[in-house]
């Protein structure tokens, strides 16, 4: 399999290079340049196969020669070590829980995923050159690509984040690790970061003493395992008996789960509609609504991995739909949504069943399905469930009046100190990545 730039102005490449660039030399998304949809026998027959089997089939084309089949399957085995269930949230609505992993959010799949694909590439290394990863957060990634790199040899591990901007226990999770991970408090918001991080990749003195890769959803091995999980509700669905048509309604900050949910449709899924359901940082709702795409500067809000005023992955989805609005319309609708309104969808889903306890993003994802139903009856909606609520303890107990439970994985981290190095612009990201690499 190729991969192509989306700027269009760098040469193809395969799936090692492609992940360990990151970002393509022109500043472009890579993109697979050709997407076969996988037979309809497998799908029609996908209860069947374990998850595992069914991550092979759904990944192995993208992968192409790169990792042998052995090696593959393994990498596979170990990122999907947790369940994936679909809970009934009320009639025609239910809820996939994305957060049974060791950080207790979806990220923990293309971190895990991404993670083996460059262990596995930098063993085969001889001349021992270690690999430094550079990833920008609003909360969830750091901690997923912390925990899914934590130790692995040769690979390095420079995490960003927004001073203030992330959860305490988000913070915990960036910023206790130690080893091979180092965590960088920004003083600005997201966005501020993430153009830190694709500004490295593209300054020649950095690419001259280091080899830096990113773990975003930029990187193709952290956002094509996201189309695993589609896969997985729809066969437990169809173990279920429904038949309905089915719309997925996914909490969307840099658009990479929703954009692999439309690939997982590109190889033949058959669902009906996406939602891409967002906070008030509305880029894309506004788009859809006007024909014009208008970044903007992120807005804080209680769901703060969605805190994106330009997602990167969009592009993605343009591409998919070879830039028609109309073509696009078919499939994917995008909604937004206040933090007044999320804190009383968090009420509502509690209210529906009386146990049921949603985080912020899922209350989010919740609204955009229950909007998109509004005027389309006659389907099944699951809502993503991107992190558990203990990862945003304070906003979910005050507004339910009650007290979480905490996870052994919370737990575990609760107590650590925090461990960060405050930088202000690019520079001092610069300098600390030099000086870190003169030191090893």
């Amino acid at each position: 399999m190729n991969y192509f730039s989306l700027n269009n102005n760098a040469p193809k490449v395969k799936f090692k290079e492609a992940v360990i660039r990151g970002l393509a030399p022109d500043r472009g998304l890579y993109f697979p340049e050709e997407i076969t949809p996988l037979s309809s026998d497998f799908i029609d027959n996908i209860e069947s196969y374990s998850n595992e089997e069914i991550a092979y089939k759904v990944i192995q084309p993208f992968v192409g020669n790169e990792i042998p089949e052995k090696e593959l399957k393994k990498i596979i085995d170990e990122t999907l070590c947790f369940d994936f269930p679909v809970i009934e949230i009320e009639d025609n609505v239910a809820t996939l829980e994305l957060f049974q992993g060791p950080t207790m959010a979806f990220k923990d799949v293309g971190a895990r995923f991404m993670a083996r694909c460059l262990g596995y590439f930098n063993s085969k290394n001889k001349n021992n050159e270690e690999i430094t990863v550079l990833v920008a957060t609003s909360g969830d990634t750091g901690g997923a690509v912390a925990s899914g790199f934590l130790g692995v040899k040769g690979i390095k591990v420079v995490i960003l984040y927004p001073s203030g901007k992330v959860s305490d226990i988000q913070e915990k999770q960036l910023t206790t690790n130690g080893q091979n991970v180092s965590a960088l408090e920004v003083n600005g918001v997201f966005d501020d970061c993430q153009e830190m991080v694709k500004t490295a990749f593209l300054d020649q003195e950095l690419k001259d003493n280091m080899k830096l890769t990113s773990a975003n959803s930029i990187n193709i091995a952290r956002w094509l395992p996201q189309m695993f999980y589609f896969f997985f509700a729809y066969k437990t669905l169809k173990k279920q008996g429904i038949d309905k048509k089915l719309v997925f309604s996914t909490p969307s900050g840099n658009f990479g789960n929703v954009c692999a949910g439309l690939m997982a449709h590109q190889l033949g899924l058959p669902i009906f509609h996406f939602v891409a359901s967002t906070n008030i940082n509305d880029t894309v709702p506004k788009y859809m609504e006007a024909g014009i795409y208008e970044p903007k500067p992120s807005k804080e809000t209680i769901s703060n991995a969605m805190d994106v005023g330009n997602p990167s992955n969009f592009i993605r989805i343009q591409k998919i739909v070879n830039n028609d609005l109309y073509k696009l319309k078919k499939t994917f609708s995008s909604y937004s949504f206040t933090d007044k309104e999320t804190r009383k969808a968090i009420s509502t889903i509690r209210n529906l069943n009386g146990k049921y306890i949603a985080d912020p993003h899922g209350a989010v994802g919740y609204l955009g399905l229950k909007k998109f139903m509004e005027t389309n009856d006659q389907v099944f909606g699951v809502f993503l469930e991107t992190a558990h609520p203990i990862k945003f303890r304070d906003t979910v107990e005050q507004q339910l009046g009650l007290t979480l439970d905490i996870p052994s994985q919370i737990e575990a981290i609760l107590d650590k100190e925090k461990e960060s190095f405050v930088i202000e612009d690019y520079l001092e990201l610069k300098s600390y990545l030099l000086n870190r690499q003169l030191k090893a």
